[in-house]
């Protein structure tokens, strides 16, 4: 199966589930955005890792996890997303000691944590792409205005760790396939990645 690289586009602030945020990644070489549900401490430390001026006074889980590896001179080479069920998305860390490549497993949103840290490329298989990947076509000059926007709201709400209450998470599973589709094509229209990584996960699991 053929790899497909993966950048990360930003972090959204969940509007139907307290206290989460929707991971957003993009394919290096193409349009398709693989949004992934992630909790508040992840997006908070993956945004400081983005963050790269911002440095907490103590180390957070994930860069403790660095400075271990780099005393024992661990390397964690790449990131891959290798499956995905039920929703949920499994990864790996491909990681190397004396030039000994050892595969562990981990939480995805831990795995990009890392990847950060480490300056490790993060890849997903076509397969998974080809099947939660969600198209987004916006006016280029919306899309920049919309990163900045972005960028402030994230700085604000992880690094400050300011986390407004929200309504409970829709329940999808009492809707059709083809009212489901609509309301996907709905979500990635008002560009709520949360929500329509929602909707495809339940789209997913029945297919």
């Amino acid at each position: 199966m053929s790899l497909v690289k993966l950048n990360i586009k930003g972090i959204s602030y969940s509007q139907t589930q307290n206290g989460a945020y929707a991971l957003i990644l993009n394919e290096e070489d193409g349009d398709r955005k693989l949004p992934i549900v992630i909790g508040a401490f992840e997006a908070q430390s993956i945004a400081i890792a983005l963050e790269k001026e911002i440095s907490p006074p103590r180390p957070l889980t994930h860069d403790l996890f660095k400075n271990f590896a780099d005393r024992f001179d661990i390397v964690v080479k790449q990131v891959i997303i290798h499956k995905l069920v039920d929703g949920v998305f499994y990864s790996s860390l491909i990681c190397e000691r004396d030039k000994i490549e050892e595969i562990i497993d981990a939480r995805t949103s831990d795995a990009i944590a890392l990847a950060l840290r480490f300056q490790a490329p993060i890849f997903t298989y076509k397969n998974i792409l080809d099947k939660a990947g969600i198209y987004l076509k916006v006016n280029p000059k919306k899309e920049e205005e919309n990163e900045e926007t972005q960028d402030s709201i994230l700085m604000d709400e992880l690094v400050a760790n300011e986390l407004e209450p929200n309504e409970p998470r829709e329940n999808f599973k009492s809707k059709s396939l083809e009212e489901l589709n609509n309301l996907l094509n709905e979500a990635v229209a008002n560009e709520d990645y949360e929500k329509a990584a929602s909707i495809r996960d339940e789209i997913s699991k029945r297919e």
